[in-house]
């Protein structure tokens, strides 16, 4: 492949994706569709603002014009599609930008690749689209669709979507979903970068209920690798897993970081729980194991570790964020939910 479209590609996982394809294949070029929303942050390509092989294009996805002038300008062999509201208490305020972005989005992304008779196209999804899991199970790529959230909703809509298209277009995509990511460049409003951050700060960490909600953890770099094989070796049409083997509460995942940093369990204050929270998510990755030989590499201790020096290192980063509308949003999600 020598002409990728990357959407999104400001945001969390979509800035590690890109940074890993630079690095891996040098006969490669990225272009990168962005509309810098909240979470999509120039300053996590900062060094590939002059390189050669890295184009850089703000822009919604949503916007038709745009899109379709952008994909017949450039001879692409595959669109990553990264781009999409993806903070389920976000979708709870206000879903709408959710089903503009997430769903029409995408389909205007779709058919714009079908007209230009696209290679490749991978939409990334998530593991919420599956619902909730017992104390049992595990998340295959053959679970029904049962969405809990606005987010979950708008996902599974947009996997939905890329389906039909691939019936009734024959157009070659692949749908992935993870598990919880984490790592370098998360924006500060998801669990381990928030905590983290307040934790440096000595801030209250506002874990909702009693903190029992079960969620298996992946590092980005080997969900970005995951993505990578079932881009070059995927088949068009499936739909493949990728989690990490490390499922943990979020109260274990809580009082694991306050051990890492050193700090007090006083600084966990529980907060009231917020609507249609699902119990567990677990990823059954073995289809990505054997069709595509993938496997998670990075230990959830050594990553998290890591991932807390990252946060460490890069204060002034996390600082640039988390203020103006961040510190609004986030007084308004849980100012009124501390000391209840």
């Amino acid at each position: 492949m020598k002409q990728i479209l990357v959407t999104g590609g400001c945001g969390f996982i979509g800035s590690n994706f890109i940074r890993y394809q630079l690095s891996e294949y040098p006969g490669q070029s990225i272009t990168n569709l962005d509309k810098l929303t909240y979470a999509g942050n120039l300053e996590n390509l900062k060094e590939f603002e002059s390189h050669s092989r890295y184009h850089f294009v703000k822009g919604d996805i949503a916007n038709q014009d745009l899109v379709e002038s952008l994909l017949k300008s450039t001879s692409f062999d595959a669109v990553i599609n990264f781009a999409a509201e993806s903070h389920v208490d976000r979708s709870i305020l206000d879903s709408s930008p959710f089903i503009q972005t997430n769903i029409v989005g995408t389909q205007v992304l779709l058919d714009a690749a079908r007209k230009q008779k696209i290679n490749r196209f991978l939409q990334i999804s998530t593991d919420e689209v599956y619902g909730s899991l017992g104390a049992e199970g595990l998340f295959t790529e053959e679970t029904p669709l049962a969405p809990n959230s606005p987010y979950s909703a708008s996902k599974a809509s947009a996997d939905l979507l890329v389906r039909s298209y691939v019936k009734t277009f024959n157009l070659p995509a692949i749908i992935t979903r993870c598990s919880n990511n984490y790592g370098p460049f998360q924006f500060p409003e998801k669990l381990i970068p928030l905590f983290i951050s307040n934790t440096l700060e000595e801030k209250p960490l506002p874990i909702y209920g009693e903190g029992k909600n079960v969620r298996d953890w992946i590092h980005v770099l080997d969900h970005c690798r995951g993505i990578d094989a079932a881009m070059r070796r995927g088949e068009a049409g499936q739909v493949y897993n990728f989690g990490g083997n490390a499922e943990m509460q979020n109260i274990e995942i809580t009082r694991l970081l306050l051990k890492l940093l050193g700090k007090p369990e006083t600084l966990i204050q529980h907060v009231k729980d917020r609507p249609g929270h699902d119990l567990r998510y677990a990823i059954d990755c073995r289809k990505a194991e054997s069709e595509l030989g993938w496997k998670p590499e990075t230990e959830f201790h050594a990553g998290l570790k890591a991932t807390i020096t990252w946060y460490q290192e890069n204060r002034d980063w996390v600082n640039r964020i988390r203020s103006g509308k961040y510190l609004k949003y986030y007084e308004q999600q849980y100012g009124n939910r501390l000391n209840t």
